[in-house]
């Protein structure tokens, strides 16, 4: 019997997404006001940013209870299965201390494990957890092997606009002013669980080159492994100026695995962020 894989909507796998995988996603909670949405299930990604886009003030997103997770885990265990759950950094989200609350009534058939990850990097943890479970590996392999792919995960992405960080109160409104007249774009990644600013650059253009040399400079991407690429807003300009000049980079896919950038990053990144997770070679 397969290891049941679970994850949560920072990952921004969609449900669609995730029955074609065979994992869980449990999506997280946020409300506009007094609107309360499920993370991808009553509200899609594109309705999502339309809103956004017109807010005054950024949606707040709550965590998931214990209690729901061991509803979860009693469902998903319900047949004897062990599972694992993958969760969003701890670093960003109390989630994975309620998941491990929850698991402790599982007699160890439910694993929680620490992604140190958000949005598509924990996607492509958790599609590599998912071959991990079609190929056999037990609970205890799958955590001891996603342990070691932490050392090779990485994602790099561009924020197109700084006003959403403003909204949050990430930075002042003189910073967002001043980067605003002067197109600044602040390149991203994640850093021990945390975001981490690896630098700025003028126009996006110049962005998606820094990108690439990221990308570049530890040897590319692991194509036998899962990688992914994502963008927020309603238009598809900047990650089609991305991908223009760096489609080489994902070798001879057809279909490249491209997705939304949900709602736990797209609250502070704002419409035309571009990111790309990977494996390192």
């Amino acid at each position: 019997m397969s290891v049941k894989i679970i994850t949560d909507s920072g990952s921004d796998i969609s449900q669609e997404y995730a029955k074609q995988l065979g994992v869980r996603v449990i999506p997280l909670i946020f409300s506009f006001g007094d609107e309360e949405y499920e993370d991808g299930v009553n509200i899609s990604n594109y309705e999502f940013y339309e809103k956004l886009e017109n807010c005054e003030e950024l949606p707040k997103t709550s965590q998931i209870t214990p209690f729901r997770y061991t509803e979860v885990f009693k469902e998903e265990t319900a047949d004897g299965s062990e599972a694992v759950y993958i969760s969003i950094s701890s670093g960003v989200s109390g989630c994975f201390q309620s998941a491990t609350l929850a698991a402790k009534e599982f007699d160890g058939r439910v694993k929680v494990f620490d992604s140190k990850h958000f949005c598509i990097s924990l996607r492509v943890l958790t599609e590599y957890a998912a071959r991990l479970s079609k190929e056999g590996k037990s609970a205890d392999e799958i955590m001891a092997l996603l342990d070691e792919a932490l050392k090779k995960v990485r994602i790099i992405a561009i924020f197109a606009t700084l006003e959403n960080l403003k909204k949050g109160g990430r930075i002042s409104s003189a910073a967002a002013f001043v980067g605003g007249m002067l197109s600044i774009k602040p390149i991203i990644t994640i850093t021990d669980g945390k975001v981490d600013v690896l630098g700025k650059v003028k126009g996006m253009k110049n962005g998606y080159k820094v990108m690439r040399e990221y990308i570049e400079k530890e040897g590319g991407i692991d194509l036998d492994m899962p990688f992914s690429v994502a963008y927020s807003g309603t238009d598809d300009t900047n990650i089609n100026g991305f991908m223009e000049g760096n489609r080489d980079l994902f070798g001879d896919v057809d279909d490249l695995p491209l997705s939304y950038v949900g709602a736990t990053v797209g609250t502070y990144a704002g419409p035309g962020a571009i990111s790309a997770a990977y494996f390192v070679k």
